[in-house]
């Protein structure tokens, strides 16, 4: 799935709002983000991390847990990128109580608009397997209403980071 959308902030602002780190502004304005954590800091941009989802479509997708490498940059132009795949950690076994889903390579690109510094383009790019026994049709039925809820929110999360 490819998500795009220009955002009415900084590339800085909205950065603050989806950036990985832990104990970031995503948890809180992210519906589909309960946690997230990171299990290994392997050098400044590159980290393994762990993101807890809640159960979604009115409870038929249980909470889901992914383990994923996840870099980050920024190039000269000042867009900023989190790109993410799955990968498998010793320190992150399977937890009780989630199913474990499994990310393609993925990420956001937040781009600067030229001329325009309180604008944001923001591209997000998503495949993932939920994992567990999800017909493909509720499957399909998710992600289009939760990428549009992901540009919603962020856009609300923006603005009162802004206010």
């Amino acid at each position: 799935y490819k998500g795009e959308g220009t955002l009415p902030a900084s590339p800085r602002d909205v950065w603050e709002c989806i950036k990985p780190v832990a104990g970031g502004l995503r948890t809180k304005w992210d519906q589909n983000v309960k946690d997230f954590e990171v299990i290994e800091a392997i050098s400044d941009t590159v980290s393994v991390c762990r993101t807890t989802t809640p159960s979604a479509c009115m409870r038929i997708i249980s909470p889901r847990e992914f383990v994923d490498v996840v870099v980050v940059k920024q190039y000269e132009d000042g867009t900023m990128l989190s790109a993410a795949t799955n990968v498998e950690h010793p320190l992150c076994p399977p937890q009780p109580n989630f199913v474990r889903g499994f990310n393609y390579p993925c990420g956001c690109f937040c781009i600067p608009v030229p001329g325009e510094p309180d604008r944001t383009e923001l591209l997000t790019f998503f495949q993932t397997d939920l994992g567990g026994y999800l017909p493909q049709t509720v499957v399909d039925s998710f992600f289009p209403s939760s990428i549009s809820g992901f540009y919603s929110n962020l856009t609300k999360a923006v603005k009162a980071l802004k206010a």
